[in-house]
């Protein structure tokens, strides 16, 4: 579990946020296939659900948040 921490400390900023942001949408996904009548529950869509809800949640929040820290050092510079 250690290990796991010194990991977690040394990733960035916008890596940590595509991180949490796609586990909720893997989660929210998952919640939505079992809650609801969208598609058959089979583990072939709970993994399509997992893969593309989570990976297009974490890659999109990953891209803005770098996106937003770099504009942020750049406008350091500038002062």
């Amino acid at each position: 579990m250690a290990k796991i921490g010194q990991r977690w400390k040394k990733l960035g900023g916008p890596v940590k946020i595509g991180l949490v942001l796609g586990f909720i949408g893997a989660l929210l996904t998952v919640v939505g296939l079992l809650a609801g009548n969208l598609a058959p529950l089979t583990v072939r869509s709970l993994v399509l659900g997992i893969l593309l809800g989570g990976g297009s949640w974490g890659v999109v929040s990953w891209a803005v948040a770098s996106a937003a820290a770099d504009a942020m050092e750049d406008s350091e510079e500038v002062r």
